[in-house]
């Protein structure tokens, strides 16, 4: 397993509209375990596939100016994978193309 990394373009300032429609799109993705429990310092409330332990196998996200913010450890087969899905979700829930940035996949 190795450490991943990816932002989404779905801005940190996106109307509530947008937002409130993520937690749809995260509860779709393979592995969804929900958000972090209460007494996990800088983690509590954060979203989490496969576990909470970032020792193994995970992903979580995270909001950032430069959009949502996705970290992992996971094999790069299985996380490519996961990251065509949640592009597939998100793009078919907000409405518009979701992608990365930094791949050219989509404008800010």
């Amino acid at each position: 397993m190795v450490a991943q990394h990816m932002n989404l373009n779905i801005r940190y300032d996106a109307p509530d509209e947008i937002w409130d429609k993520v937690p749809v799109i995260y509860q779709q993705l393979n592995g969804w375990i929900g958000f972090c429990p209460k007494g996990e310092p800088g983690h509590e409330g954060l979203p989490y596939w496969f576990s909470f332990n970032e020792q193994e196998k995970h992903i979580s996200a995270s909001v950032e100016p430069s959009g949502l913010q996705f970290t992992g450890l996971m094999d790069t087969n299985e996380w490519d994978i996961w990251v065509q899905k949640i592009k597939e979700v998100a793009t078919r829930e907000l409405g518009y193309k979701v992608g990365e940035i930094e791949l050219g996949e989509v404008d800010y």
